[in-house]
Parts: structure tokens; sequence; C-alpha cells
């Protein structure tokens, strides 16, 4: 388990307000021993430095949007598939008005005024100087560098709050939450005599069409408007569309030559167009979610640096979607962290806000990691879970790879990708949907790997793609890419097509897909994968078996059998 500690007391009666020089009134939040790995001190943050600061109240019912969101996402269920509104959504997120009453009287006695950032009100904003920061919360906010990336950033290894606000209060971020996003894809450039050198068969390099034969995905177009697939962007991503012109003309030449993608800017994002500023991972997403999705309308959402801050970042861009009427009904992301980077209240509030999206019928799907079962650290003791894949509201892609004997006559098989993040939550339990598959990994594990993981957690991924070798257009040169980065926008660009489907014949898009997923006829529509190990921490990893594993998880997908699997025929 991850070295972090924390303290919560439960407040009795009505809150009360400490004043900002009661100290003993004060409580500690949130502590941590140590920074995340990669960050070290450099001192005390000025004190004129100005922090923008976040607030999150704790939601009033959260089991009852949870209980909400099985209801509707559940294939058994007499209400599968009936969607709640953002309303309905924020009856079960919003804060008491004790609770929201006591925090911003308490704000206000220290003359700070906050700005609600949440569609249900949960979440309030603040900026003051790092002076008034550390007499409020008794702590000493320091700058920290990261070893690899040299970039700064302020935080505290812990803070306090008034005792009478603890149980209102989640968390306060960025505070002891440290953010270092996932390392970019694996990329290379074709070999030196380009196309003519790979084998087209698909034994060196994975193009659409090799997707299309793998899978069973249909070619045909799309129909329907208002089926939308939101691309996640960050760190700087942009997505060319000239390099993607380029690669629909050779490897997608049946879709018409105009197919674009829209732009949605978030917390000063952009998209430029300057061919020197593509970015690989822009550019593999785009790629492969409107070249496999035929037809699709593809949503690139950009989320800027105004908070530099990941974490703010992943909030923003999905507090910003449950208000929009016309929300993704699949969201796909290539981005994230180690789980023990974050602390466990913002890992849960983030969790929270997947649960709303998805409550709203919105599929959330996320990259498990290129770093086996070291996650993001090639140094560690013990193995390490990601985030936000670790959240059971979320669907979990790994990766696989494509072994061939004879491609044109289908004759190949798959295996789980080496990089492949996967393995257990340190923060979450296994949930309902996944539990009874978790408890036959583990116990066929023995004692293998005892103490390196927590044999209780959430289990991820939950599903796989292939990984390996994708070609890309990116900057106006052709490259391959490998990743779980690749593996997520496939299983997306599925997702969507099957949706459009399903709105054409009158019926609701999937929403959160795992307890879908791990019901028979889900998983009797995936291609389990029984073969390949995810190495790291000095270990060989886990080893895909029958059925579920933490290397490819269920499998991967079969569009003919999942049609079938949804009711499409």
């Amino acid at each position: 388990m991850v070295s972090l500690r924390f303290s919560f007391i439960a407040a009795l009666g009505t809150f009360a307000i400490a004043t900002p020089t009661d100290r003993s009134a004060l409580l500690v939040h949130e502590h941590r021993a140590q920074p995340a790995r990669g960050f070290v001190s450099t001192g005390p943050a000025p004190s004129d430095a100005e922090l923008t600061l976040r607030i999150a109240l704790n939601p009033n019912n959260i089991a009852g949007l949870e209980s909400e969101l099985y209801a509707v996402s559940d294939p058994n269920s007499s209400r599968y598939g009936q969607h709640l509104t953002p309303e309905d959504v924020a009856e079960y997120v919003k804060p008491t008005s004790d609770a929201l009453s006591a925090v911003t009287s308490w704000l206000q006695t220290n003359k700070i005024s906050a700005t609600a950032i949440s569609p249900a009100g949960d979440v309030l904003q603040f900026k003051i100087p790092v002076s008034q920061a550390n007499s409020l919360f008794n702590t000493e906010f320091s700058v920290f560098t990261h070893s690899t990336t040299d970039e700064t950033t302020i935080r505290t290894l812990q803070y306090s709050l008034p005792v009478e606000l603890s149980a209102a209060v989640a968390y306060i971020h960025p505070t002891t939450t440290f953010s270092r996003p996932f390392a970019a894809p694996k990329s290379q450039p074709l070999p030196s005599n380009s196309k003519r050198d790979i084998d087209p068969t698909c034994a060196d390099i994975t193009t659409i069409s090799c997707l299309q034969v793998e899978y069973g995905i249909p070619t045909t177009s799309a129909t329907q408007t208002n089926n939308v697939l939101g691309v996640s962007a960050y760190d700087n991503e942009f997505a060319n569309f000239n390099d993607l012109k380029q690669f629909l003309a050779e490897y997608r030449p049946d879709l018409p030559a105009t197919t674009k993608f829209d732009v949605e800017l978030l917390d000063g994002g952009s998209n430029t167009q300057i061919t020197g500023f593509a970015g690989v991972e822009a550019s593999l997403d785009i790629d492969y979610t409107v070249g496999v999705a035929s037809g699709v309308p593809v949503k690139f959402i950009s989320v800027g640096p105004l908070n530099n801050d990941t974490v703010s970042g992943f909030l923003d861009q999905i507090n910003a979607l449950i208000s929009d009427p016309s929300r993704p009904t699949v969201l796909t992301t290539s981005y994230g962290a180690d789980e023990e980077d974050m602390t466990l209240p913002v890992a849960q509030g983030l969790c929270n806000a997947y649960a709303q999206l998805g409550a709203l019928g919105t599929s959330i799907l996320f990259a498990s990691g290129d770093g086996g079962v070291a996650g993001n650290d090639f140094e560690c003791t013990t193995f390490v879970p990601t985030a936000p894949s670790t959240c059971p509201w979320v669907t979990s892609i790994g990766s696989s790879q494509t072994i061939l004997e004879n491609f044109t006559k289908n004759n190949f098989s798959e295996i789980g990708a080496a990089f492949s993040s996967g393995g257990f939550s340190n923060y979450f339990e296994a949930p309902a949907y996944q539990k009874g598959d978790v408890d036959a990994y583990i116990s066929s594990l023995g004692d293998t790997y005892s103490g390196l993981f927590n044999t209780t957690g959430r289990g991820f991924p939950d599903v796989s793609a292939e990984g390996v070798n994708f070609v890309v257009v990116s900057g106006n040169r052709t490259g391959l890419v490998s990743g779980t980065s690749a593996s997520s926008p496939v299983f997306a660009s599925v997702i969507a097509l099957l949706n459009d489907e399903l709105i054409a014949a009158g019926k609701s898009p999937l929403g959160f897909l795992n307890p879908f997923l791990y019901s028979p006829a889900g998983r009797a529509a995936l291609n389990d994968v029984t073969d390949g190990k995810n190495p790291g921490c000095g270990t060989s990893g886990f080893n895909a078996t029958v059925g579920w594993d933490p290397v490819t998880g269920l499998g991967s997908p079969n569009y003919p059998k999942l049609r079938t699997a949804v009711g499409l025929s």
C-alpha cells in the first residue's frame, strides 16, 4: 500500500466557525510523509506567489448516485438505458446547505471570496497568496521540482482545517496531490524505404484496415449526428487537420476527403495548426477515432494550461461535459498518472465526477498506461496502479498484440502487450460487477508476488485492444506508435459505432460500460486473450489467462458479437 495517511473527524450537530487565529481548533486534514516519486523540495514558496485553490465539499448522497448508476447501466435492470439528467445527478452530489453555509462563512471570515465551479456547487475556487494559505491551513507551501522534467510546482505535504469543517470538506487542491502525467506513447519512424518494406498483411504495422479485419469493424458510415465521440487533449498536444487529411487519403480513402473533427477549448486550450506543433499523442487519437469510427462526429477537447495541473484539468473537462446538452456519448482519454501521486480524497472526488458523467449516459474510457505493473515508475519496489484508470466508474483499456499466421485468412491470435499497465488499486475496492473475477484471479496466484499489490483492490484494465505499431501522421511525418494510447481510441470507436446503430434503432447509447462488459453476454462478445505478461518492478508481472486478467482485462472487441449482445440483431 502507498505511504499516505489521512485524518478525518466527523462533526456532530451544527457547524461552528473557527477564526483564522484559533490554531487549537485546527486538525490535520491530509498528510503525506513524502512528495510523489521524482519530486524534490527546493525551498519555501515565495510568500507573494498567488495560488488558485479549490475546496471540494463532500457530496450529500454519493452512495445514492452509485446505486442509480448501476440501475441505468446493468443490462439486467428494468431501468437499463434510462440515463439521468444533470438536475437528477446534482441532487445526489450537491453538499448539504449546512455544510455549504459553514464553509462559505469560514472563507468570508478570512476575507476570501469563492466561486462555485461545478454544476452541483460542490467545488469552490478562490485565489490567495502563499502567505495567507500558510496561515489559513497552518502549513508551509514549498516549491517542488521534478527530477526528470525540471518542471516546478507549489505543493505542501500537510494542511489543516477547523475541526468543525472536517466532515464537510473532502479536500483542498492543489495541496498534497502531485501532477505527473503519463509519458508520451512510444514512437519511431517508418523503415527507411517506407511502405515498400512493410508487410502489407499487418505483420509489421497496424492500420485502419488491419483493425477492421481483426475486430470485424464495419466500414459503412454512421448516420446519427447527435452521437459524438470525444477525444481528450492535454499537455499542449495539438491535432493537425492537414495531417488527418494525409492519413485518411492513404489509409481510409473511402471516407470523404472533407472529413474533419470538431474542436472544443477549455481552460485556455488551443489547437494550433502550425505543422511543427502537431503532437504525436493528439495525432494518434484523432487518426484512430476519425479513421475507425466511420462517419461518427469526433470532437477534440483541448484542455489548456490555465490551472497548470492535470487533476484540475481532468475535473474541469468533466464538469464542462456534465453541463453540455450535446456531451459526447463516448469519451476516450490517453492521459493519467500513478495512483499514488494523488491523495485518496482527490482520487475519490475525481472518481465521483466520472460517476456523474456516466449516469448521464457517457462511456468513459481511459488508457491503462504503458509501464506494466510499474505504472509510471521504473524504480518501484511494489506494483504501481495508475489513475484515473482504477476508478470503478471508468472503463480501463489495456493493450494486446497480434500474432500472425496468415492474416488474410483470419489465421491470427492476440497476446497481451508487455507494456500494458494492469494490476489492483490501492484506493478502490473491487466493485460488485468485477469482484468474482478479481477473487478468482487472486486465488490463482497463490503466494506469487505476496505483499507487492493490494489483493482486495479494483482490478484493471477492464478490456483491451491492439496497441502495437500504429501508423500515424504527425507534423507531416509518418511514423509508428505503440501504447495503450492507441488501444483506447480503438475501443472507443467500436463503442461509438455501436451507439450510432443503437440510436438509429431508437435505443439509448451504452453509457457506463462495465456492468455490460462483465455480464455473460458482454464477456461472450469479447476475444479472450490468454497469453502474455506485463513485467515491471523487477518481476515478470501478471500473466494473461482465461477470463479476466490484469494484463488484457476481459479481452478485445468482436464487433459482430457485440452488436448481438447489445440487442442489434
